[in-house]
């Protein structure tokens, strides 16, 4: 499995839509005087911010201002595509790419509005085709790679305003990451109370459970994202130890700085798991996961493969995002099913 970007690539889930490409669509409208576009109007200068704005965010050490809110924003993985759902921001979308779930049914309709410009990461000339002027991201080292032409700066030249999930580079994730990055680009779009509710809609639910747990002993979790030779599985550096923590287990792995990281095949048996948690997504399926773990001869005589005791979570689910409130129920169920 690849590292860089954190997730392998995996074929479009059941249902996908073909990839619509967006053509260049801006044209002069009732500002052509003031823009000098056509006709021999004088060129306008700058354009003045829009009411309430400029507004600047912190994304991890860098700033990011916006002087209106974007109209034609492109959003790059799942977990980001899914935050400006939620918020009601499809009308602001021109593009998206890289699902590795099925996107929420309760998105179905919106996200079926919203053109596909790639079945993983578009081309810097598929981005410039949909004329962006916001470009947000899920994993900024692959979803920005100036190896592959994307770079921050390149897009930034051509005009696009760059924004990246603040999981990356969080020194330590919490809930309130989660509360910061939707505020974030509540801030960045104008819609502040819509946001404010997604967030204290994903507190109620984490608190519900909570509240169900108590009196529970925690469970040590071990996270498979994928087994093969290796455990690559979930460090204690992003939201995934949160999920696990506050649904009532303890990810074994949490002392790793890291988001996602290899472990071995013994130090993942010698953690003892009392439970797996399997990230279900691409290509290989959560039952050939169970299998590789059942047939291992050291995860085997674990506590976890000797009872079964195995959870399963969408990949999706288990970065900073608006699925998290939803993470914590879902996982605490299968731990501690007699709490619920």
């Amino acid at each position: 499995m690849h590292q860089e970007p954190p997730f392998p690539s995996a074929p479009a889930p059941a249902g996908r839509r073909a990839v619509r490409r967006t053509a260049p669509a801006l044209a002069c409208t009732a500002l052509l005087a003031l823009a000098g576009c056509g006709g021999g109007g004088e060129p306008a200068g700058e354009a003045a911010p829009a009411e309430g704005y400029p507004v600047t965010v912190q994304e991890c050490d860098r700033e990011v201002t916006v002087d209106a809110p974007p109209e034609r924003a492109v959003t790059l993985n799942q977990h980001t595509t899914e935050i400006m759902l939620a918020l009601g921001l499809e009308d602001r979308m021109v593009g998206t790419a890289y699902l590795d779930d099925a996107v929420l049914p309760s998105y179905a309709d919106a996200y079926e509005s919203v053109p596909v410009l790639a079945e993983q990461y578009p081309s810097f000339e598929d981005l410039l085709a949909a004329e962006p002027d916001f470009v947000y991201a899920g994993f900024a080292s692959s979803a920005f790679s100036a190896d592959e032409g994307r770079g921050r700066e390149a897009l930034e030249d051509a005009g696009m305003t760059t924004y990246a999930s603040i999981e990356q580079c969080a020194d330590e994730v919490t809930m309130e990451t989660v509360a910061a990055e939707i505020t974030n680009i509540g801030r960045i779009f104008g819609v502040e109370d819509r946001a404010g509710e997604l967030v204290a809609g994903i507190e109620e639910q984490v608190a519900g459970v909570e509240q169900a747990l108590e009196g529970t002993e925690p469970v040590d979790v071990l996270v498979v994202d994928s087994i093969d030779g290796t455990v690559f599985t979930s460090g204690g550096a992003g939201i995934g130890t949160e999920i696990i923590a506050h649904a009532g287990g303890r990810n074994v792995f949490d002392d790793l700085d890291k988001v996602f990281a290899d472990v071995s095949i013994e130090q993942a048996a010698d953690r003892e798991p009392e439970a797996i948690l399997i990230y279900d997504y691409g290509e290989v399926s959560v039952e050939e996961k169970k299998e590789a773990l059942l047939a291992d001869p050291l995860l085997s005589g674990t506590p976890a493969v000797e009872e079964e005791r195995f959870a399963v979570l969408p990949l999706t689910s288990s970065v900073v995002g608006n699925r998290v409130g939803g993470a914590v129920e879902e996982v605490a169920g299968q731990l501690h099913p007699d709490a619920f």
